[in-house]
């Protein structure tokens, strides 16, 4: 969602772009249906890292992107977002010599126990150029040292995709397929280790979804992380919470959009509903898109699930945040990335020169 629209501004620009999926998402599910909602061409390279401990991934894309990066000889290497595709391939440009851009830099949790923020942290000052979503992205990499003319505020490229394909896939009317009325269901969505990796906690969550869907229906598109385990703790769908398989990009955006209410700790997940103005019930103890939160429809409930069906009832009760969508979120981040890497790329080759 965030390279796609970066990728169609590029081409047309007339630069030549070399498409590279290191297969670190590697679930059809996760992963081909998007490049297929999206509308973007099969990627020039496939990694097919797959799955492995952090480690043993990281080491998979450096390996296998080094060569891409010697054989291609590119002038600039773009990376997206906190995975380990991120640091892994900023790593491999940076040490040849190759400028890298963060697309989605900046942002900050704070907290060092998740995994994605060593990843941003690391990937943002291994990078030459530090494309921000918002303005406090800015001010996180000056507080850390970084200088000013590294870093462009350019707004949200996750936004350029949902502008892109918010009408078509609410034409779609995807909740129908779950027998759900537009504005009368809750979405939930649970990935994060924190959630889902400790049984008692996803036990508990779960128990907590279930007490939300004796208000209204809850549609529950279950990660493959997630599915794991809750098969290996034995946990078992309680009645009313209609568990699914991951859906795709479309199907997913077009039930977001007319959801009653989100419960989420996903980060991009947190940003797609303030562009919609549908109320996010973070279930983290941070978040790295406070934005969100000051601007937008996000609440941050914290980790203890008991909180949920409370805050639930709240929204039912018209009390749900509003909010309003932040600058730069106007579905055009990714022509102004365009524009500076079309207008700008000498000079940043020459500042990032040792």
């Amino acid at each position: 969602m965030k390279v796609a629209p970066v990728y169609a501004a590029l081409r047309a620009r007339g630069l030549a772009v070399r498409l590279v999926h290191t297969g670190q998402h590697y679930d059809d599910k996760m992963s081909t249906v998007f490049f297929d909602d999206l509308g973007m061409p099969r990627p020039d390279a496939f990694l097919g890292v797959g799955s492995g401990s952090h480690a043993e991934q990281t080491a998979k894309i450096m390996t296998l992107f080094e060569r891409e990066c010697v054989d291609w000889r590119p002038d600039l290497v773009l990376v997206a977002g906190d995975v380990n595709s991120t640091i892994a391939c900023a790593l491999v440009a940076s040490k040849l010599g190759i400028a890298v851009g963060h697309i989605e830099a900046g942002l900050r949790s704070r907290d060092w126990a998740m995994p994605e923020e060593i990843n941003r942290v690391l990937t943002d000052h291994a990078s030459d150029l530090l494309l921000t979503p918002s303005r406090d992205g800015d001010a996180n990499l000056l507080a850390e040292g970084i200088p000013a003319w590294r870093i462009a505020f350019v707004g949200n490229c996750m936004i350029d995709s949902l502008r892109t394909h918010e009408a078509r896939a609410v034409s779609l009317q995807p909740w129908r397929d779950y027998g759900l009325d537009p504005g009368g269901y809750a979405v939930a969505t649970l990935h994060r280790p924190s959630n889902v990796d400790e049984p008692g906690q996803l036990a508990a969550l779960v128990g907590a979804l279930a007490q939300v869907a004796e208000q209204l229906p809850v549609l529950f598109p279950v990660h493959p992380r997630t599915a794991a385990r809750m098969r290996s703790a034995g946990l078992q769908a309680p009645a009313g919470l209609q568990v699914v398989e991951p859906l795709g990009y479309l199907q997913f955006l077009g039930v977001m959009a007319r959801a009653k209410v989100v419960a989420t700790d996903s980060g991009g997940i947190q940003e797609e509903t303030t562009a919609l103005g549908v109320p996010c019930l973070t279930l983290r103890a941070n978040t790295e898109r406070p934005v969100t939160m000051l601007e937008g429809t996000n609440t941050l409930l914290g980790t203890d699930p008991k909180r949920l069906g409370p805050a639930v009832a709240e929204v039912i009760a018209g009390r749900g945040k509003a909010g309003r969508v932040p600058e730069g979120w106007d579905g055009r981040a990714a022509e102004r990335i365009a524009d500076l890497v079309a207008g700008g790329i000498d000079t940043l080759l020459e500042r990032s020169t040792p």
